[in-house]
């Protein structure tokens, strides 16, 4: 890509990587994330979690998913992937039923209150979204969101070629 040193420990990267893994801390666990997952999410007996959020953004694309490709396209464990449908349908915001296709296949779909829950947040995720997009440029849009999706490229790329047992 360039001749830049590569090595975060090289003296000219040091103080960049020291502001990006803090930056990255902070996404994850910095004390607002807590109050933005509440406010997303809500803090109450009807509040999901976040994994929930996603499982519902997956089943709000199509109408029926098989819990296997639910699995691969969460990039979860199957297990994981039963386990937060079984929450959802406990919430009333997913259903299982044996596939008309081939009955021993369990397809799962989100419900009307599903689809609810899911505009709810998609209505204040937009609201986020709407507020950091003014903390940039119009210009630097396109490179945050190009470097965003290069960082988890690189993230996905660096656990694919590590042993998963040091």
């Amino acid at each position: 890509m360039s001749d830049v040193p590569t090595d975060p420990r090289h003296r000219e990267l040091y103080e960049l990587a020291v502001r990006i893994g803090l930056a990255w801390r902070e996404i994850r666990r910095g004390a607002s994330a807590s109050g933005l997952r509440e406010w997303l999410y809500g803090d109450g007996e009807e509040s999901i979690e976040q994994g929930q959020m996603d499982t519902l953004d997956q089943l709000a694309l199509r109408p029926a998913w098989r819990m296997s490709e639910l699995a691969e396209a969460l990039r979860i464990d199957p297990s994981t992937v039963t386990r937060a449908v079984q929450r959802l349908e406990k919430l009333g915001l997913a259903e299982r039923s044996p596939s008309k296709e081939d009955g021993r296949v369990v397809e799962v779909r989100i419900t009307d209150a599903g689809r609810a829950q899911h505009q709810e947040v998609a209505e204040r995720r937009s609201e986020l979204m709407t507020h950091i997009f003014r903390q940039y440029r119009t210009r630097e849009l396109p490179v945050f969101a190009d470097m965003l999706e290069r960082f988890v490229l690189a993230v996905d790329d660096f656990v694919a070629t590590r042993d998963p047992h040091p």
